[in-house]
């Protein structure tokens, strides 16, 4: 998917953002530090961090590359964006990705999903403590990586990372506590995807312009911004685990029903579906591995409680408070214009 955004140039000229071609450009700035902090790693964890990031297939060969790197190209764009080069961002930048990708190992063992992008995960490969002790490893990494920055403001980059990484753990814990409940309200999954997903992506959308010295203001419009993307991200997310195509998310079909998920969707049209709620709810509570033919009515049933709709339009008002945020952080315009165009490409996508 290539989305774009019309922006203007100092001339006055229409200027295009690719928001794919402007993740790959920040994927690959990224890339050779990463690879630099990658390296620090024990053996054991070195090989399976190659392997979980996509550079190396399980017989050495190289791989086809790892995610879109998202989470780097905010960290950069806000170092950009509060008036700084990338090159003040890079540790942040790099230190976002070694925090994602240790929720993910955990993620995966915890979910007990045994391929991730059409791959082996590392749990399943090498086994549980391999990937938690890998998991670990990079999340120490990545303090490091920032506190040995040389910025100024390297101290407040580490105690936001460090206060960002306990409130992952908040969303985890609670996704997992919900899985033995009946009664998760709306309000708690919005609050739970604000942890596991929305406070990583607001620290990567901030984390750079610490790093450059910028103002409150700024940080804290960067910081809304970056919340509201990952809402909207989570809701698109949640979206395609019961409709996407598989054949372009990775993941089986209706897999979050599969799993009898609570996501965001599916809350909803338990708490305010009426009659078709409390049968979805009666249904999610059943034990057993359910039939294809039961998860294609449970979908119709999430669809039928206005859990399609609701989640779809919650997205787009989440990305309209993003770009909203973002208007009043005095930004420089080209990376406003880029975080603009970014922000829309996660929350249009369909992978």
């Amino acid at each position: 998917m290539t989305a774009t955004l019309n922006t203007t140039d100092p001339t006055g000229a229409p200027e295009p953002v690719d928001a794919g071609a402007l993740l790959s450009g920040y994927r690959d700035l990224t890339s050779p530090a990463l690879r630099e902090a990658v390296d620090r790693l024990d053996p054991a964890s070195r090989e399976q961090a190659r392997y979980h990031l996509g550079w190396v297939e399980l017989d050495g060969s190289p791989g086809t590359g790892g995610g879109k790197a998202v989470r780097p190209a905010l960290a950069l764009l806000s170092a950009r964006a509060a008036g700084g080069g990338t090159e003040l961002g890079m540790p942040g930048a790099v230190a976002v990705e070694l925090v994602h990708n240790f929720s993910l190992l955990h993620d995966d063992l915890m979910d007990g999903d045994t391929e991730r992008r059409h791959r082996t995960t590392v749990w399943a490969q090498w086994g549980p403590a391999a990937a938690i002790l890998c998991g670990d490893a990079m999340l120490a990494l990545a303090s490091e990586v920032v506190l040995e920055s040389g910025s100024p403001h390297a101290a407040a980059a580490a105690l936001l990372l460090a206060s960002t990484t306990r409130e992952l753990i908040r969303g985890q814990a609670e996704d997992v506590a919900f899985e033995r409940r009946d009664d998760v309200g709306v309000d708690e999954c919005l609050s739970m995807a604000a942890g596991k997903t929305g406070s990583l992506l607001a620290t990567s959308a901030a984390i750079g312009a610490v790093l450059a010295g910028a103002p409150a203001h700024t940080l804290a419009g960067l910081q809304t911004y970056g919340l509201e993307v990952g809402m909207a991200f989570q809701l698109v997310d949640d979206l395609l685990g019961i409709w996407g195509d598989p054949a372009v998310t990775g993941k089986p079909v209706l897999s979050d029903l599969r799993s009898r998920k609570k996501s965001l969707p599916v809350t909803y049209a338990v708490c305010t579906g009426g009659a078709v709620g409390r049968e979805l709810a009666a249904w999610l509570a059943r034990e057993g591995e359910p039939t294809e033919a039961e998860l294609r009515h449970a979908a119709v049933l999430v669809e039928r409680g206005g859990g399609r709709a609701w989640a779809a339009t919650e997205a787009r008002r989440r990305m309209d408070l993003a770009e909203r945020a973002l208007a009043g952080a005095a930004l420089a315009p080209g990376p406003h214009a880029e975080l603009v165009a970014l922000g829309r490409y996660l929350t249009e996508r369909n992978s």
